[in-house]
Order: C-alpha cells, then sequence, then structure tokens
C-alpha cells in the first residue's frame, strides 16, 4: 500500500494534466490552477528539505575537519546573513538587496563567464578540419561569429545575410529535430512513471 497509493496518485494526476490540455472547460481549468497552487506550495517545502540536506552536508564537512571546510563557513554565513536580512528587509535598497545586487549577482556572472573557457575548449577540438564534416562546421561557426559582429560587415555586405540564413534555416531544421526528440523522450518518461514501470522518483527500482 505504501507503494501502490503514490503510484495511483501519480497516475491520477498525470492522466488529469494531459487531459486538462485538450479540454478548456472552467471546472477544468479551476482544478488545474488549484494544483498549480499546491506544486508551488510542494516547491517551497522542496527548497526547504534542500536548504537542511545542504547544511547537513557542510556541518559534517567541518565537524570532521575536510580540507575544503573553509568555504562550509562562507556559506553558513552567507545564509545566516540572508536570512537575517530577509526576515527585517526585502525592500529596494535595503540590505538583503544589496547582498543580492552586489554579492549573488557578481558571484552568477563568475561562474557564467567560466563557461566560455570550457566553451572555446571545446570549439578548439571540435572545429579541427580533419572530415569534412568538421571542416563545414568550421566554415558556418566562422561565417556565423562573423556575421555577429559589426567587422563582418565591413569585410562584405552578405556574411550577416550568410549567417542569419545559417542560424535561420539549417540550424533552425537542426534544433526542430532535437526538440522533436526531446518532447518523445520527456512524453515516453512520463508515461513509464504514470504506469509505474520507473519508480526511481520512489527512492527504489523495484
Amino acid at each position: 500500500m505504501r507503494r501502490q497509493f503514490p503510484l495511483f496518485l501519480c497516475f491520477i494526476a498525470g492522466v488529469f494534466m494531459a487531459v486538462q490540455y485538450f479540454i478548456p472547460h472552467p471546472s477544468v481549468q479551476v482544478w488545474y490552477e488549484r494544483i498549480l497552487d499546491w506544486l508551488q506550495t510542494l516547491l517551497a517545502f522542496a527548497f526547504l528539505i534542500g536548504t537542511v540536506s545542504l547544511v547537513r552536508l557542510h556541518y559534517h564537512k567541518i565537524r570532521h575537519k575536510a580540507s575544503d571546510r573553509g568555504y562550509s563557513f562562507v556559506l553558513f554565513a552567507g545564509l545566516a546573513l540572508m536570512l537575517a536580512f530577509g526576515f527585517t528587509n526585502r525592500s529596494p535598497g535595503s540590505r538583503f538587496d544589496h547582498m543580492f545586487q552586489y554579492v549573488q549577482v557578481p558571484i552568477e556572472g563568475t561562474m557564467f563567464s567560466l563557461l566560455a573557457f570550457y566553451i572555446a575548449s571545446a570549439a578548439f577540438r571540435a572545429f579541427r578540419a580533419r572530415t569534412v564534416e568538421a571542416t563545414l562546421l568550421l566554415a558556418a561557426a566562422s561565417v556565423v561569429m562573423l556575421g555577429r559582429v559589426p567587422i563582418g560587415d565591413l569585410i562584405h555586405r552578405s556574411i550577416p545575410w550568410a549567417a542569419n540564413w545559417i542560424l535561420n534555416v539549417p540550424n533552425m531544421a537542426s534544433k526542430r529535430g532535437i526538440m522533436i526528440g526531446v518532447g518523445l523522450g520527456m512524453m515516453a518518461t512520463a508515461l513509464k512513471i504514470m504506469l509505474g514501470i520507473e519508480r526511481a522518483w520512489m527512492g527504489g527500482t523495484d
């Protein structure tokens, strides 16, 4: 019963969410909006569980004197400050807003900027013209990069046009093929979960 009841609820919820998409009746939409409100509540509890898990992980690092426990102290300090500032004042210009704007946002920007080096490394390996496909990829990437910056238009007026054509025709065709594959994969996974074939979300495989 402990496993069959969650599977039953999952099946009913999955069928309802699939059916309501094709039945725009007001009574159905009311239940749909109510379920979305429930999901917001579950999301809040998920954030709480994630925070507790994060605190436990870093507490064990400090307790066992791990080599990188200094980052755990920084995490606890930031968590305590954000909680304190958040419960007192969250209006624009407050300490909470300053912590978010001048600490959180620069950190996120730094993390995203580090991806540029990984992208450059991957591009260097992928753009080696060893095969015909790699040569075509290198040529297309060069045209697109030149077409996205002003120097491309200075070299020749047709370069921006060629870059737009590559993005809107062959690139869009491959992107739509990938999206169709992703959509079919999502549907297959949802059906497996609804029918009880995939049970890893319950904490087990049997």
